[in-house]
């Protein structure tokens, strides 16, 4: 999954599935234009404006998060 400005799908309309990888290009310049095609799903993070863009440690830790919760993939366990 490749999380793209350019993307038309939100990341909270996405079913995540076991093994996906997540990919996000430079903040300065994204990622090459055969690497945008070749994806296999282009999203992209909702956000209010006046805020324009996420820095990108921010929109893997939220897309991560997402994705880990959709597959069960917090495994631990509570004392």
């Amino acid at each position: 999954m490749l999380f793209t400005t350019k993307a038309a799908s939100p990341l909270h309309n996405f079913q995540f599935a076991p093994g996906d990888t997540l990919l996000f290009g430079r903040e300065s310049a994204g990622v090459p234009d055969e690497v945008h095609a070749a994806a296999a799903a282009r999203l992209f993070i909702p956000i209010k404006p006046p805020a324009r863009s996420l820095n990108v440690i921010v929109a893997a830790a939220i897309s991560l998060s997402e994705a880990l919760r959709q597959t069960d993939g917090y495994d631990f366990q509570r004392p």
